[in-house]
């Protein structure tokens, strides 16, 4: 499944895989956005994404691992 910037949940569940000692709330969004595209199954436009958008991918990510 290829993955898009509306896919906060699979994204997050992605980088806890990748990263698993990994504090989301410890990351600055341009950190987070990189980590995003270097995701294997992420394909998406690297400029559709903003503040809000990573925000909700940095929550899902702290929701599932807090």
């Amino acid at each position: 499944m290829k993955l898009t910037w509306t896919d906060a949940e699979e994204i997050a569940w992605a980088l806890i895989a990748k990263h698993p000692d990994q504090d989301p709330l410890r990351l600055s969004f341009p950190k987070l956005h990189r980590m995003v595209l270097e995701l294997e199954d992420f394909e998406d436009d690297p400029e559709g994404s903003n503040e809000g958008v990573l925000e909700r991918i940095q929550m899902a990510w702290y929701e599932e691992v807090k």
